[in-house]
Order: C-alpha cells, then structure tokens, then sequence
C-alpha cells in the first residue's frame, strides 16, 4: 500500500476531510469490418482489452512472468490512487444558483451575455442526478475578486434570502473557483454548503469517467481542492497543526506530513499517466504500420458527437446521453467511408466555456490522441444561441494544445442540429451541415471525409488489374493496402481494390509497367 494511502483511513484527518467534502445532507450492432481496427486502439484508450493480453503459449496458465508480475503491482497501486469518496452530497439537493454579474472591468466575461451564462451552469446542476435548481439569482458585483465577493449589503440581503428559504439544501455559486476562506464564511453566512464551479465540474468529470486513464486524470485535478481543504483545516485549528512537531516521530509537523503525502501521491499519479500514455504512442505507431485512418471527432460539450459517430457508423451500441460531459473517456468506433475504406472515429471529451484550467491541464493528456490523428472533425451546434462562442472555445482550446498545422488547417466542420434551424446554410466554405439525429446530410459528408481522409493521408483508391501468375499481387499485399480482390481464373486475372500511397503506385507502374 502506498504511503498515502497508509495514511488516508478512517480515523485519519486526511480522510475525514475528504468525506466532509462529500458528507450528505438530509434530503429527499457494429456493421462487420475488420477486427483489427479496434483492436489497435481499446488497449490504448484505459479500456480492459489491451493491458491484460490473455493466455499466450502452453505455459500462459502457470508461470508468471517478471513483467506480468511488474504490471500487477502497477495496477495495484494505480488501484489504491483511485480510492476516494465523492466531493458532492449524495442524493438529492435543491439547489440556489447564484451568478455574480461583473458590469465592467477585468473579470467581465467577453463574447457572452448573462442569461446564457446562466442557462449554462442550469445544466451543470441538472447533469448531478437528483439535483434541481429551486431559485436563480443574478447579483450584480463591481469587485468579484474581494474574498466575499459582494459588498457587505448585498452579502446581508442574500443572506436573509437564502436562510429564508428552506427548500434551499444548497448553493452553486457560479465562479470559477473560490479561495477555502471564501467558501468556510460564506457557508457559516449561509448555513448551507457552497460550491464553484470548479468543484461541480470535477464531481461531474468523476462519475462520468469509465476508464483508468480518466479517472486518474479526475484524481489528479482534485489534488489542488485537497490541498485546500488541508490549509483551511490548519487555520481552522489556529495553527496547532502548523507547529505540532514530531508527528509519529517523523520530526515533521502535521501540515507537512499531510502535505508530503499529497505530493507522493501526486507523482504517483503523473508516473501512472505516463504509463499509460507510452502504451496509447505505442499502439498508434501499431496503427500508422497498418495504415488505419484516424478520424477525431470534437466539439463543445452537448453539441452531437457522440449521435454524429453512430450516425456514420451504425453502432446500436452507441448510446448517446443528452448532458454535459457525457464522454469523458477517448472512444474508439470503426466505420467505413463510402469505398469501403475502414476508418476509426475516436469520440473526445467536449469542451466548455470557462473550464477551469487545472482540469483542462489534467486531461490534456487524454486529448493528445487528437495529435495523433489523421483527420479532425469540429462539430457545432448551429441552434445554440451561442454557437459562434461556443467555436471560438474550442477552436482555442485546440490550439493550446500546440496541435500540428497542418492538421488544424484541414478541419472539417460540422455545423450539426440544422433541424432546428429552418433554412440553414454554412457560412463556411467546406462546411456539410447535418442533423446527426435524423440522418440529413450524411451522405454527403461521408463524401467530404473520404475526400480530406485519402488527402490527409497522402492515398487514393484505386483498382488494379494483376495476373495470377506474376509477383504484382504479392507486391501489392506488402506495400498497399487490399481492400478486396475479385479473382478471374478464366482470364488468370483479378482486379484488385487497394488503397495507395502516390509514391508507392509510382512504384508499382516502374516495376510492372503495362
């Protein structure tokens, strides 16, 4: 066991900090295609398939190996990192949203107006199962940077507001992220507990991570809200815990102790994701070998990306949720182009207006399978009354993660939902607009995605007539890839479909011309 997790138990101070965070309050089928498409990606995505390989030879079920032994302990440990209580009340909450409205100056939001500031954080309450939004309230503040936010006449009047209401179980102030001082008085105020948006988002992130790779992630971004919550315990205790000496004989006092082992657990984390990450380069460089097309698809949080893949792919599996952040964990779905061409759409996590940073820092890792793509797929939501906004957070989101040139010049967008939007047309040039949901436009934009997938990819479909008798069959299985091969014995022909790099059909005409 790890030294946090030693720490970290029942009775510990760590661990009653952790359960206070989340203590409750009272309250009421794929279409056939190859094999080895997903094959290349699961294991590289967090998912079961690829870390534990199954049986291999007569000896698969007897001895361990050294290195079957190595990963154990790793999962292990990985395991033991995950183990932690949820930051949120469980069960139902009723909650008052609190916007604080900045008129003028720094903290003023640019771009967007209050009432879809609002209509935003609505829906990161309503994606908390069982949580409702019982009042709203728009409060305006010239200072949102004073530790209590709102002058002391304002903070008077919410205060008589709020401990009025008794249907309130709970506040869901509307910023980014509040200072643990902020937080400790505006509770004691309030007589209810507090949260940022910081804190509502993470929670979200956590139950909706599938695999270990993002659930690692969520652990690592809640790092900075323990650390928190640990000063704030120690001024709690008015420095006792600061100057206590010779805690278990460590020579250490209790704030640094619980600091040390945060920091262990830390780079216990990042080791872990580093793991991870060297398994997911490794099977893409598996998949650049067998030439599997890439095609990632991205886009605000709510915008359609995940009923866009089923639409393409037909997978009855797929199973799309309408709320914020339904996918978190990177997924992998095989599809065909209109030739046939097998391609891999990879479902991302959304993005989001106002993402607090340390979270979009955690899960960068996870958005480096972008990088590695062949194809990016910008999918928009043209009914939103903020879609414009909405683009410019994504399209800045993706150049922060210093993606290549080239791939970001040759993005496709999707301006999708046009149902809802009578007489739309793409002001873009490029652009197909769908409807993900009723299947319009589909056909042609799988024509445009095989167009920009065989460009991106420097290939061309081409089919090919070889004799049976000469080598340009076996040339081609090696250095092409073959689709399908229609054999003509009475000919001793057959015309053979392959996918074809420009310089590899020059090639092929030197040594076979004819």
């Amino acid at each position: 066991m790890c030294a946090l997790g030693a720490a970290v138990r029942p009775g510990s101070w760590l661990f009653s900090v952790v359960r206070g965070c989340g203590a409750p309050r009272a309250a009421p089928p794929l279409p056939p295609c190859p094999e080895r498409a997903l094959a290349a990606f699961r294991g590289g995505l967090g998912g079961p398939e690829g870390r534990r390989g199954g049986g291999r030879g007569p000896h698969a079920g007897g001895r361990r190996s050294l290195t079957g032994g190595k990963e154990e302990a790793e999962e292990a440990e990985e395991e033991e990192l995950l183990r932690r209580d949820f930051l949120l009340p469980a069960g139902a909450q009723r909650v008052c949203l609190l916007h604080p409205d900045v008129k003028w100056g720094p903290g003023k939001p640019q771009g967007t107006r209050v009432e879809w500031q609002v209509v935003e954080a609505q829906a990161l309450v309503h994606t908390l199962d069982g949580w409702s939004v019982v009042d709203t309230m728009v409060v305006p503040t010239k200072t949102p940077d004073r530790k209590l936010i709102f002058s002391r006449g304002t903070l008077e009047r919410l205060t008589e507001k709020i401990r009025g209401s008794p249907e309130i179980t709970a506040v869901f102030l509307n910023v980014e992220r509040m200072a643990a001082a902020t937080k400790k008085e505006l509770e004691a105020a309030w007589g209810v507990r507090v949260f940022d948006r910081f804190t509502v988002v993470l929670h979200i992130f956590r139950c909706n991570a599938r695999t270990k790779e993002a659930r690692l992630q969520v652990a690592l971004a809640e790092l900075p809200l323990l650390r928190s919550c640990l000063k704030n315990h120690v001024a709690h205790l008015g420095g006792r815990g600061r100057d206590s000496r010779n805690i278990m004989g460590s020579g250490e006092s209790f704030l640094q102790v619980q600091q040390r082992l945060l920091k262990d657990k830390e780079a216990k984390i990042r080791k872990a994701l580093d793991r991870l990450r060297r398994k997911r380069l490794l099977l893409g460089q598996q998949r650049r070998r067998r030439e599997i097309p890439v095609v990632s698809v991205v886009g605000y949080t709510n915008c359609g990306k995940t009923t866009l893949i089923k639409a393409l792919t037909g997978d009855a599996a797929i199973q799309p949720r309408d709320q914020l952040f339904a996918t978190l964990d990177v997924t992998a779905h095989a599809g065909w182009l209109p030739s046939r061409v097998t391609v891999i759409y990879m479902d991302t996590m959304g993005f989001l207006s106002q993402l607090p940073h340390s979270l979009f820092d955690s899960f960068s890792a996870t958005l480096e399978d972008v990088r590695h793509s062949d194809l990016i797929v910008h999918v928009r939501d043209v009914s939103h009354p903020e879609t414009e906004l909405q683009k410019a957070s994504v399209l800045s989101a993706l150049r922060a993660l210093q993606l290549p040139r080239p791939l970001l010049d040759c993005m496709v967008e999707v301006p999708n939902k046009v149902d809802l939007v009578p007489g739309y047309r793409p002001a873009e040039p490029g652009a197909v607009a769908v409807s993900a949901l009723l299947g319009l436009g589909l056909q042609e934009l799988k024509a445009r995605l095989e167009e920009a997938v065989l460009r991106a990819t420097g290939r061309r479909v081409l089919t090919l007539r070889v004799g049976l008798a000469g080598p340009q069959l076996s040339w081609l299985h090696q250095e092409a890839t073959v689709q399908a091969v229609d054999v003509r014995p009475e000919a001793g022909v057959a015309d053979v479909k392959v996918i074809i790099s420009d310089s590899a059909y020059g090639r092929f005409r030197k040594l076979f011309p004819g």
